[in-house]
């Protein structure tokens, strides 16, 4: 999957590159080929075996240039990621919201840092967390029991 990557000059000699899809995942090369070279392993090594959420990649261009960590200095490239070994999987939908509402959406993901699909997934889950009564928080998402109430 091809995800967006923010990146700076870093120094006078390298690059840095910043994923909103993945906040812990910070990629670094002295040449630009290298970042993109560095880029999906960093990613792999953060999230390998991970259970945590990975949002669907974004393409909006206006989404990205929204978020914070766009100060107009840097570039956006897209990096292709191989998410075979992260447990969790993005599924991408589609539905629709009033623009008020996602320009709510978005201004909040900005102030976090985040994409609009890593905010409504982590709304979408704190929703949900009531649900899961007297299962265990440390447990998968995967292997939890939806308890309708």
């Amino acid at each position: 999957m091809q995800y967006p990557l923010y990146v700076h000059r870093d120094g006078d000699t390298g690059f840095r590159g910043s994923f909103p899809g993945f906040p812990h995942a910070v990629a670094h090369g002295s040449s630009m080929d290298e970042l993109k070279s560095d880029a999906p392993k960093v990613v792999e090594l953060a999230y390998d075996g991970s259970e945590q959420l990975i949002p669907a990649p974004t393409c909006s261009t206006s989404e990205l240039h929204a978020l914070d960590m766009d100060d107009g200095v840097g570039i956006w490239m897209f990096v292709d990621i191989n998410l075979v070994r992260v447990t969790s999987r993005a599924v991408a939908i589609q539905f629709s919201v009033l623009e008020s509402l996602l320009q709510q959406v978005d201004l909040a993901a900005s102030e976090r840092h985040i994409t609009r699909s890593a905010f409504l997934t982590l709304a979408v889950v704190h929703e949900l967390a009531s649900r899961y009564k007297g299962q265990s928080s440390s447990m998968p998402v995967s292997q939890r029991v939806f308890v309708d109430g």
